[in-house]
């Protein structure tokens, strides 16, 4: 059975979310050919302080940065330094915030410059996969269907989902459980979505092999056969009537669904 967190401090959460919206929004709009990692991360520091909260990836470990951020093969962890922005890559930020103790977590792919039409497909499919996961996301439901939602709706799109990273429970830790894999696994059946739960829902995928490689840096995930990946994450919680997406953009229309 799925743990469940208390339903306190609700505002605080949807504030957190709303918070890293926003973040997550001008960081993914500032994406341009010839900018720097490091130009986009300090985007986010800048803006994650001018909202009154804190970076949530700094309390990972010995990580020292606000944003994870990869391009192509990149996948996720990426550590924002050391590269840039090239015409047509499709580059992932992936952010989190803390506002009154309380993590929020997002993420999105977006071309550089303008899309092939293939390139196009590929980054829809994972729109369409993260929407009709959080669909999923009510009580009685299970992990398992979240992750079917989004396994199915990949492999139906002819890509690939990662099978070795997961997304997770989030809220005064920024992981708590239960993991959240992007396949749906039997055993997974079993942990019920309760009302008051907030979760990290996140599709990470491949256009080839989703198998996953650690890089030097000891940080970045890559496709271990160099194929592009795309990355779509929501903080989601759940209600008594159904879905609502902390981390919505302004420009969205689905808080509940």
């Amino acid at each position: 059975m799925v743990r469940i967190m208390e339903i306190d401090n609700l505002a605080a959460r949807r504030k957190s979310g709303e918070i890293l919206a926003q973040v997550r929004d001008i960081c993914l709009a500032a994406v341009k050919p010839g900018m720097s990692f490091e130009e986009l991360e300090a985007i986010a520091q800048r803006e994650i302080k001018k909202l009154g909260a804190k970076t949530s990836f700094t309390t990972v470990g010995d990580y020292k940065w606000a944003t994870c951020i990869t391009k192509n093969k990149g996948c996720c962890h990426g550590i924002p330094r050391d590269k840039g922005v090239d015409k047509g890559d499709l580059i992932t930020i992936d952010v989190g915030v803390i506002y009154e103790g309380f993590h929020s977590d997002t993420a999105g792919t977006v071309c550089a410059g303008s899309c092939t039409t293939q390139q196009e497909a590929f980054l829809q499919a994972g729109r369409d996969a993260l929407t009709n996961a959080i669909a999923q996301a009510r009580p009685g439901n299970s992990i398992y269907d979240i992750s079917k939602a989004m396994q199915e709706t990949i492999e139906s799109a002819g890509f690939s989902v990662v099978y070795q990273l997961t997304g997770h429970g989030i809220g005064r830790k920024l992981h708590e459980s239960p993991n959240i894999p992007c396949f749906a696994d039997p055993r997974n059946k079993r942990d019920i979505l309760r009302e008051g739960k907030t979760i990290a829902i996140e599709i990470m995928y491949a256009e080839g092999n989703p198998t996953l490689v650690l890089d030097d840096d000891g940080w970045t995930y890559s496709t271990e056969d160099g194929s592009p990946t795309g990355m779509f994450e929501h903080t989601v919680l759940i209600t008594k009537n159904g879905p609502e997406v902390l981390t919505l953009s302004p420009l969205e229309n689905m808080r509940k669904i």
